[in-house]
């Protein structure tokens, strides 16, 4: 499905982001994980934030969206599979993990380039691409 305009991209950027969170929520509940349990919890929370950061840029650029229709951005690259988190292995959990925020940075950092006519909006979008890869640090820390 494509990604039309400012609008279609902040709502996609929300299920993204509440998709992690459910899924790091299984992990930090998931047994097999439990030395990674503080981590999990720490990335539920941070992609709990996110959620209202994209809520925000939605609600304060509201004025912009109808403005800038997106061309070439679909959401089939970026859709990925994450079941099974409350029961996989650690290491099949982690490497989950590692594929959800560097899908997510990349999310980001192409839908910044897509609206980087609305500045302010792939400004907040590049930090949160940023923010991203900082987390993909703190996992690759796990290991």
């Amino acid at each position: 499905m494509p990604l039309q305009n400012f609008g279609s991209i902040l709502n996609f950027a929300e299920q993204l982001e509440s998709q992690d969170r459910q899924f790091y929520e299984a992990a930090a509940g998931n047994p097999a994980c439990a030395s990674h349990q503080a981590v999990f919890t720490e990335l539920a929370a941070e992609a709990g934030r996110s959620v209202q950061t994209v809520q925000r840029i939605r609600r304060e650029y509201v004025t912009e969206m109808i403005l800038e229709p997106i061309r070439d951005f679909t959401r089939a690259s970026f859709c990925e599979a994450c079941e099974g988190a409350a029961v996989q292995p650690a290491a099949e959990v982690l490497a989950t993990a590692r594929r959800l925020e560097t899908r997510a940075e990349r999310y980001y950092t192409e839908a910044a380039e897509k609206i980087k006519a609305l500045t302010e909006v792939a400004r907040a979008l590049r930090t949160l691409a940023k923010t991203r890869k900082a987390r993909l640090a703190k996992l690759a820390a796990r290991e």
